[in-house]
Parts: structure tokens; C-alpha cells; sequence
């Protein structure tokens, strides 16, 4: 890719309180600083996902030539989600931002809540100024969990509502069988052309309860196994979850109204991605699974978090986006304790790749921040 003229790019990679550099050498925490060339930017933003790589997030050329700084920031989970640990996540998020304002003088530090990191960057934010995340039990807090340095404003971008509401929301609730990939049940499959599109609100209703029973049985069969293996002295062990390109809304866009195309999910048509191998939540573990995916014990839920933050907000929408929906970028904003809240919407996909739309979205962004600390 080449590289944006004006802009100069720096690799920063750094201890955690929590972990070392590891023997082959790579840091647990790394990312790109970028900033506009001979600029000292006094406002910048951090973005970071559960797992994804952001260190070259799309949007930090855009911010950098706009006068803002941009860390593209990974935590040690990333490309590592079933061995995610929040605590120990918000204590890597907290080295980017410490390190924003005690080396590059960073005034002004903007959380970017992207996609799944939504909830993760409103966990930062909310244990930063509330002190309320705990560790998994049996575990001892992450070092440096109650150090955070708060951000000044938080921005969510086509972001989900929560690592256990996203994959709920996706999952096929007419799986019968966890250990079997083919058996279903034909009332509830929602590529069984007899139950729609388009669907009625009684089969919305019956599948929505049965998806939420999905989850829950997972996390009862988790407690369950969980003492069954570690009273044989296993400390963990890994489970597949399949099936879970299947949220009504991508099949029928009818339902949660927007500009996105009909049929069609991140992997392509969803009745194909949802017999894929590949999805949210396909590898986990008993600990992952009560740490990141269950509706019952995980703290990957932004709500929560999203209730405790008071700094300025920004919500942005992607409206073409296939995976993320109106309703969802709603219940961040409603979710949000403070009272400068304000939404905005892009019409555009979930990578906001149409022609313009990246300039669009860091337009919106850069006026959001000027009209508040510039």
C-alpha cells in the first residue's frame, strides 16, 4: 500500500504491567503512531480491537492530514481471541494511552471504538473512571487495572452493542445439537423459504428466545465442564461453536431498516457463511467463553460500560453496513451517561469503503473534536 504523502508513521512497541516482551522479541504491545509530517498534534486517537490488527487502521491516514494524531493500537490478544482476558486487555490499552500523553504530549485523547472494538474502548474508558471490572474467577486482577489515565472523548463507529449480544444476535437458533453441525430444526431455520423472507413478527419473536436459549445452554454446558475438568486437573480446555452467520436482519432487510443490500453478511450470502467454518466465536474455551461470549457472565457487554462514561460521545452509523444495524448503533447512544452525546450516520458499508466515505466519516470526526477541545 502506498503511503500517504504528508505523513509520517512511527512503530511503537511496549511493555504491559501485566506482560513482558516475549522471548522471540515482539512486544505485547504494539501499533503505528501516525501524524501529519512536522506536526506535534495536540489531540489524538487510539483505536483497538479484541483481536483484530488496527495498527493500520484505515482511518489513521485520514485523521493524521487533518491535524490529528492516529495510534493504531494492538493489545496482546490480538489474532489470540479465545485467550482474551479483558482486565488484562484494558491494562495494554492503558500503555497507548499512557504513552500518547506522557511521550508524544498528547492533550486531548480520543477513545475509537470501531466494530467490535466498541465495547472494548467503552470498558477502557468506564474502568478508567469507575473502577468496576473484575477479573475472571479464581484469576487476580491484571496489574495495573486500577492505573488507567481516563480519555476526553469516546467515539463509536459501526460498532456492535457487545461480543455476547453480536454473536447471540448471529447465532442459528435452530441448531439442535452443539456437536452436530447438520441437525436443526426446520421451525426455526431461517433459510427454510417456507418461514420467510420476509418473516413475521411471531417467527422474529420465537427465534430472537431461541437464540437467547442458545447462548444460555452454551454457558450452562461451559459451568458444567468446567468443573468436570478442572476437578480431573485440566486447567481449560477448547470447543468449537458453529452455525452463527444466521441474524435474521441479513437475510431480511426489512427488518431494522437501512440502505444494506438484502441476502448478504460480512462472508458473503449468509445461508453459505453460516455452513462455513469461519465465524464469531468458532474457536473458544470454557474460560473464553464465560470471559467474552456468555449473555450471562462476560463483561464484553458495552452497556454496562457505556452507563459510566460522561465524556463527550460520538456515535457514527454506517448505513449499508450488513452486520451492524441502526438499532444497535441506538443502544450505544442510549446507553451513554453523558449528556453531550451526538449521532451521526455515513451511507456507506461496514469498512465505509464507498467513494468518499472514509473522508466523510474523518470530516465528521475532526468537526465533532474541533467544535469541542481545537
Amino acid at each position: 500500500m502506498a503511503q500517504t504523502p504528508g505523513v509520517t508513521r512511527e512503530f511503537v512497541g511496549l511493555n504491559s504491567p501485566s506482560a513482558l516482551r516475549a522471548g522471540s522479541g515482539g512486544h505485547p504491545c504494539q501499533g503505528i503512531y501516525h501524524r501529519g509530517m512536522g506536526r506535534r498534534p495536540r489531540v489524538a486517537i487510539i483505536a483497538a480491537h479484541y483481536q483484530i490488527d488496527f495498527s493500520e487502521h484505515y482511518l489513521a491516514d485520514y485523521m493524521a492530514t487533518r491535524g490529528i494524531g492516529f495510534l493504531g493500537w494492538n493489545t496482546r490478544f490480538r489474532g489470540f481471541e479465545s485467550s482474551f482476558l479483558l482486565d488484562h486487555a484494558l491494562v495494554d490499552i492503558g500503555v497507548g494511552v499512557r504513552w500518547l500523553r506522557e511521550v508524544q504530549n498528547i492533550e486531548t485523547v480520543i477513545l475509537l471504538g470501531n466494530s467490535g472494538g466498541g465495547s472494548l474502548m467503552a470498558a477502557y474508558q468506564a474502568q478508567a473512571c469507575d473502577k468496576h471490572v473484575t477479573p475472571l474467577e479464581g484469576m487476580r486482577p491484571a496489574a495495573g487495572l486500577g492505573d488507567l489515565l481516563p480519555a476526553d472523548g469516546y467515539v463509536a463507529s459501526a460498532a456492535h452493542p457487545g461480543r455476547p449480544d453480536v454473536l447471540t444476535a448471529w447465532m442459528d437458533a435452530s441448531v439442535l445439537d452443539e456437536t452436530d453441525p447438520v441437525a436443526g430444526d426446520p421451525e426455526l431455520d431461517p433459510f427454510d423459504q417456507r418461514n420467510g423472507p420476509p418473516y413475521s413478527p411471531e417467527f422474529v419473536e420465537r427465534y430472537r428466545a431461541a437464540q437467547f436459549a442458545r447462548n444460555e445452554a452454551i454457558t450452562d454446558w461451559v459451568q458444567t465442564e468446567w468443573t468436570r475438568v478442572r476437578a480431573a486437573g485440566f486447567s481449560d480446555r477448547p470447543f468449537t461453536v458453529l452455525r452463527t452467520w444466521a441474524d435474521l436482519r441479513m437475510v431480511d432487510p426489512t427488518l431494522d431498516p437501512s440502505n444494506r443490500p438484502p441476502n448478504t453478511c460480512y462472508l458473503g450470502t449468509p445461508a453459505n457463511a453460516n455452513r462455513s467454518a469461519y465465524g464469531v466465536a468458532t474457536a473458544t474455551t470454557l474460560r473464553n467463553w464465560l470471559g467474552m461470549w456468555s449473555l450471562r457472565h462476560a463483561q464484553t457487554r458495552a452497556e454496562p460500560h457505556l452507563a459510566r462514561i460522561a465524556c463527550p460521545a460520538l456515535v457514527i452509523t454506517a448505513d449499508q453496513d450488513t452486520g451492524v444495524f441502526p438499532s444497535d448503533a441506538r443502544r450505544i447512544h442510549d446507553a451513554l451517561a453523558t449528556d453531550d452525546k451526538t449521532s451521526a450516520s455515513v451511507d456507506t458499508d461496514h469498512y465505509f469503503t464507498t467513494p468518499g466515505a472514509r473522508s466523510e466519516q474523518a470530516d465528521l470526526i475532526a468537526k465533532w473534536i474541533a467544535k469541542r477541545w481545537r
